[in-house]
C-alpha cells in the first residue's frame, strides 16, 4: 500500500494528524488537499504534510484510492455531491465525524453506497488546527469503522488495515449502533458536566464559597465541560434521537436514586456505588476515547518558599513541559499538596521516574 493517493477535504486537527501518519507509514504515498483556509493550505505545503494544495475540488482526486471528508461535522456532508463525479471505482470515501447516522443518510440518498465507509477516531486533544496534529495522536486510540451495506468485503479490508498502519485499534459496527455508543459514553457525559456545573453556578452562595472549594472529584468529572461549544452543539444537532433515549435513561435511574434516599433504602443506595464501582473499575485505563485522557501525577510538598518552583526547574532543566501546575486546596478526594498536569503519557512517567529520583514522594493519576 506505499504507492498510493489520498485526499483530504479539511486539514484540522484529526485530518493533519491523518496525512501525518500516513506519511510516516508510507513515504511514498501521494496526499492532496482542499480546505477553505489558505493558512491551513500554506501551512501544510510548507512542513510537507501534504504534496498538493488544490484551490476546489475537480479531477485531481480521480486518482484518489482514499478520501478522507475532515471538515466539522455539518459540513461533511455538503462535498459528497462535488466529489460523486470525481470517484473512481477503487476509491474509499470516508469522514472522520463523531456521529454517522446523517452522513450515511446522505451517502444512500446519493447512490454513493459502494464507496462510502464511516469513521470516527476516538482521539483529540482540547488544542484545534493542524499547527497540533500529530502522527502519534491515532496511535492506541479506537477507530471505530462503520461500513454501508453496499460497500465491497475488499475495501472494508482495505479500510481496516490502512488504519493499522496507524497504530489505532480497528472496531467495526453499524453507523446505528456507533451513535448510540457514542450518546452514551461521550455525548451524554458532555451533557451532564457541563449542566452539573451550571447547576453548581446558579445553586452557589454570594460569596463564592462552591467555586472555590470545587476541588478534587468534582473537577474531574466535570473537567470535560471545558469543551468546545460549537463542537458540541454540532453532535448533539446531529445524534439528538438517541442521546434523548439514553437521557431519559438517565433520568429515570436519578428519579430512582432521589426514592431511595427519601426512603432511605440504605441497600439501594449501597447496590448503586457498589455496582457502579465494580464496573468502573473493568474499565481500562490505558484505552483512550473522544474525551482526552489527563496525565497528571500528584506531590507530597512542604509549605516553604520555592518549593514549587524547584520542582519546576528540575523539570524545565530535563526537558519535560508542564501544561498546568498548582496546590490542591480540597483534598477530600486526593493523596498529596501539588498537582501537576502534562500533556503526554511519556512526559508523566519521565516525570514521576525524575521527581522520585529527588526523593520527592509522587503519587501517579
Amino acid at each position: 500500500m506505499n504507492d498510493f493517493t489520498v485526499g483530504f477535504i479539511g486539514l484540522g486537527l484529526i485530518g493533519g494528524s491523518i496525512a501525518k501518519a500516513i506519511r510516516h507509514a508510507m513515504p511514498s504515498a501521494r496526499l492532496i488537499a482542499h480546505t477553505r483556509s489558505s493558512d491551513t493550505m500554506r501551512y501544510a505545503i510548507e512542513n510537507q504534510i501534504i504534496d498538493e494544495a488544490c484551490d476546489q475540488v475537480d479531477d485531481r482526486f480521480c486518482s484518489c484510492d482514499f478520501i478522507f471528508l475532515c471538515a466539522p461535522v455539518e459540513s461533511n456532508a455538503s462535498y459528497l455531491e462535488l466529489l460523486k463525479p470525481f470517484l473512481k471505482e477503487s476509491c474509499i470515501l470516508t469522514d472522520v465525524g463523531s456521529t454517522k447516522t446523517d452522513i450515511h443518510k446522505k451517502v444512500a440518498e446519493l447512490g454513493m453506497e459502494e464507496f462510502f465507509i464511516g469513521g470516527h477516531p476516538m482521539a483529540g486533544s482540547e488544542k484545534t488546527g493542524i499547527q497540533n496534529s500529530k502522527r502519534i495522536l491515532l496511535e492506541n486510540a479506537y477507530y471505530m469503522i462503520t461500513p454501508t451495506a453496499k460497500v465491497a468485503e475488499d475495501k472494508v479490508n482495505r479500510y481496516y488495515n490502512l488504519v493499522l498502519s496507524f497504530k489505532a485499534l480497528p472496531l467495526i459496527l453499524s453507523y446505528k449502533k456507533h451513535d448510540f455508543a457514542t450518546a452514551a459514553i461521550s455525548h451524554l457525559p458532555h451533557i451532564i458536566a457541563s449542566s452539573l456545573v451550571n447547576l453548581v453556578r446558579d445553586s452557589d452562595f454570594p460569596d463564592g464559597v462552591m467555586k472555590q472549594i470545587a476541588a478534587g472529584g468534582f473537577k474531574d468529572i466535570t473537567r470535560i465541560a471545558s469543551s468546545s461549544p460549537e463542537m458540541w452543539e454540532q453532535i448533539c444537532s446531529t445524534n439528538s434521537s438517541n442521546i434523548i433515549q439514553i437521557l431519559d435513561h438517565y433520568i429515570e435511574s436519578l428519579k430512582m436514586t432521589r426514592t431511595a434516599l427519601e426512603h432511605h433504602s440504605i441497600s439501594s443506595i449501597h447496590k448503586l456505588f457498589a455496582d457502579a464501582r465494580e464496573y468502573r473499575d473493568s474499565i481500562s485505563d490505558t484505552s483512550r476515547g473522544p474525551i482526552p485522557k489527563s496525565y497528571s501525577l500528584y506531590c507530597d510538598m512542604v509549605d516553604e518558599a520555592g518549593g514549587i518552583a524547584a520542582l519546576a526547574t528540575i523539570l524545565a532543566t530535563n526537558g519535560i513541559s508542564i501544561k498546568n501546575i498548582g496546590i490542591v486546596h480540597n483534598r477530600e478526594f486526593e493523596e498529596a499538596v501539588l498537582h501537576v498536569e502534562f500533556y503526554e503519557e511519556s512526559a508523566l512517567k519521565k516525570a514521576a521516574n525524575l521527581l522520585r529520583r529527588y526523593r520527592y514522594t509522587i503519587y501517579e493519576r
